[in-house]
């Protein structure tokens, strides 16, 4: 496919040079109202547009979607389906990414068998799994896939994206840098950032893709590539055989290990405490999401609708550490002691048990991400820090551009009489892929290196990062 230019909507360090290109109608359900004079940084904006705050709501008996119409072309009636095609692709794990592409997979007629670990797809927050933001190109990357289910998405999460957004100081809390995040969405048709319980987005997919399609309890710990087919081993000694198989089962991914042998993910070198408060910040109607910049540690907060705020604060100290019993909370008031009152209310208004703690790690996009009838998806293959939000929807992106590189490959086959050429299709998925997502996974290390070596108190902002983050962000508005 040809490049284009695919742009982030969420921060302006994230466009960047791009294979993936989103078939996405316009975005045209925008409830707006204008406002007046708006400030941003040295930038003006005579006219923005908002749109409509809309909180979080629970979601309750979402409709199977249907889609309206396929990639190639084909109108789709209400409760048809693409005519199947004769592939039979097999996934491990059945997260964001795994769901997502095993829709797009289904949109496009192969029959699909998901592979999860877990008692259920339809997971609850539980440890590590609050809320997701889903920024404006995973949104465009479901619109391509399943526009009801785009909607669905839409409609139960919170909009942040209509408001002011960017980096503040942590001390005093005076803003550094604010993003315009709307206005550029709205300019290309893109929907706008919404931050999404983790659980409700699961579900939304799950359905979407069917109960019979995923097999719960199933932990994918083998395979094997016999050149025609591939046959998973689960944990529970049943064996199934496919036409690929494609590993989507997260940083620790056993589809990789089989693939490439162990390596090791690589520590950040940060540790992240997280938290969900029932908080409602007095500037709750006009800021989405601030990133608090200090040194050697950094605070992240956003609204994530119905009354809650959720919250990040990431210190440099080595991996491992502990906190005592019910320590957790105490400790970071006096990491973050003398940092300005909006990042002290929120820990103070977040219980013990609702705080959680976690190293974090990534790993390094490689060069190649498979090998014969198997690749790998998501996290799986280039796990990043989570301080751009980007990880879940570079796996979602990554999902889309797979399933339409699995569609090109059997269009080609059935032109010419031929096998589908599977090997071919997923090299063809890791090249449309592999520079996008690095430039990605280095900007998301940069951000981090940026927010935690920022130190007002001596003059000092963010040296030569300072000056990128203005062109790019010139660049892309």
């Amino acid at each position: 496919m040809a490049s284009t230019l695919s742009y982030n909507s969420l921060n302006p360090l994230v466009a960047a040079f791009s294979r993936t290109h989103f078939s996405n109608p316009m975005y045209k359900q925008l409830s707006t109202d204008i406002s007046p004079l708006v400030s941003y940084g040295n930038r003006t904006i005579k006219q923005r547009k908002i749109l409509r705050q809309v909180k979080a709501t629970p979601l309750l008996e979402a409709p199977v979607s249907t889609p309206k119409s396929t990639q190639s072309g084909a109108e789709i009636g209400e409760g048809q389906t693409p005519q199947k095609k004769k592939l039979k692709v097999l996934v491990a794990g059945g997260g964001i990414g795994g769901l997502v592409f095993a829709l797009a997979a289904k949109r496009k007629g192969f029959e699909v068998v998901v592979f999860e670990k877990d008692l259920s797809a339809i997971r609850g927050e539980g440890q590590y799994r609050g809320p997701i933001q889903i920024q404006s190109n995973a949104l465009a990357a479901l619109e391509a896939i399943d526009m009801n289910v785009a909607e669905q998405v839409m409609r139960v999460g919170c909009i942040t994206g209509d408001r002011i957004n960017g980096l503040v100081d942590g001390v005093s809390g005076s803003w550094y840098i604010k993003f315009d995040t709307f206005t550029p969405a709205a300019e290309r048709g893109l929907p706008v950032t919404r931050v999404i319980s983790r659980m409700a987005l699961q579900e939304i997919l799950a359905r979407a893709v069917g109960e019979n399609v995923i097999m719960n309890a199933s932990n994918v710990v083998d395979f094997v590539d016999h050149g025609t087919k591939v046959t998973v081993l689960l944990e529970n000694g049943q064996k199934y055989d496919g036409d690929l198989l494609v590993g989507a089962d997260g940083i620790w991914s056993k589809v990789r290990t089989k693939l490439f042998g162990a390596t090791e993910a690589t520590y950040s070198g940060y540790t992240c405490y997280t938290g969900i408060a029932d908080f409602v910040p007095p500037d709750i109607e006009s800021v989405g999401y601030r990133v608090f910049l200090g040194h050697k540690q950094y605070f992240v907060s956003s609204d994530v609708g119905a009354g809650k705020m959720q919250w990040y604060a990431f210190h440099q100290e080595p991996a491992g550490g502990t906190d005592t019993p019910n320590g957790k909370k105490e400790r970071l008031l006096k990491l973050f002691e003398g940092w300005c009152d909006k990042i002290i209310d929120l820990i103070v208004a977040t219980e013990e048990e609702a705080i959680l703690r976690r190293d974090i790690y990534d790993r390094m996009p490689t060069l190649t991400w498979g090998k014969g009838r198997v690749t790998l998806l998501g996290d799986s293959v280039h796990a990043m820090q989570p301080n751009m939000g980007q990880g879940g929807c570079m796996a979602i992106e990554d999902g889309y551009q797979l399933a339409l590189e699995l569609d090109n490959g059997w269009k080609q086959s059935a032109k010419s009489g031929s096998p589908i050429d599977i090997d071919s299709s997923l090299k063809s998925y890791e090249r449309e892929r592999r520079l996008r997502v690095a430039i990605i996974h280095g900007m998301a290390r940069m951000a981090a290196l940026m927010a935690s070596t920022y130190k007002a108190y001596l003059g000092v902002g963010l040296g030569p990062l300072e000056e990128e983050l203005e062109e790019d962000f010139l660049f892309t508005s």
